[in-house]
């Protein structure tokens, strides 16, 4: 209420402020971007995948591990997904529930955890990867997806706050529920 202007990363955010009571006019949706320069589709894709030793269909995972995130729903949808790989980005608390449960469901020759990946080799791995998926029960702009489709790499992701503003149509990827069946089926 003493805020004299408040900024938020998409009109999802901006919208629930409104709903609050919050001045309208004081409002400004700024949305984040990334560095085209860095982020771009790669030029010998296949050279890269054979670098990073990715072969058949691969999906990527980007993210703290934390529940917010979704890589667990990501393991269990790939139990369906039997002629499809799964990397692993970043760190974080769950890093050994989320191992654990990929070898509780058997799925220790089909996903790799890469451990925290620096911007300059993240793109990398999003240019070689076949779709990115962000399975996250809440997301201002999640810059991993503007960072894959920079990639050329299209998405996968819950539609949830600003996502459905970032992923605006098929070319882009797809927007699902926050279930393994809509992960799966997308």
């Amino acid at each position: 209420e003493s805020a004299s202007h408040v900024i938020t990363v998409c009109q999802a955010l901006a919208d629930e402020i409104k709903g609050l009571g919050y001045r309208p006019k004081n409002i400004t949706a700024l949305r984040n971007g990334v560095d085209l320069d860095m982020f771009l589709p790669p030029r010998d894709r296949d050279a890269l995948r054979a670098k990073l030793n990715i072969k058949g269909f691969t999906l990527i995972s980007v993210g703290h591990h934390i529940e917010r995130k979704g890589h667990h729903l990501v393991i269990d949808a790939l139990q369906y997904l039997p002629d499809v790989d799964l990397l692993i980005a970043g760190d974080g608390p769950l890093e050994s529930e989320l191992k654990k449960q990929v070898a509780d469901r058997g799925l220790n020759k089909r996903v790799r955890f890469l451990g925290s990946i620096h911007h300059a080799e993240l793109k990398d791995y999003y240019g070689a990867s076949d779709a990115l998926i962000l399975a996250s029960s809440r997301e201002g702009w999640a810059n991993v997806l503007l960072e894959s489709m920079a990639c050329g790499t299209p998405v996968v992701a819950t539609a949830i706050w600003g996502t459905p503003e970032v992923v605006t149509c098929p070319e882009a990827g797809e927007l699902v529920d926050r279930r393994v069946d809509s992960i799966v089926e997308a």
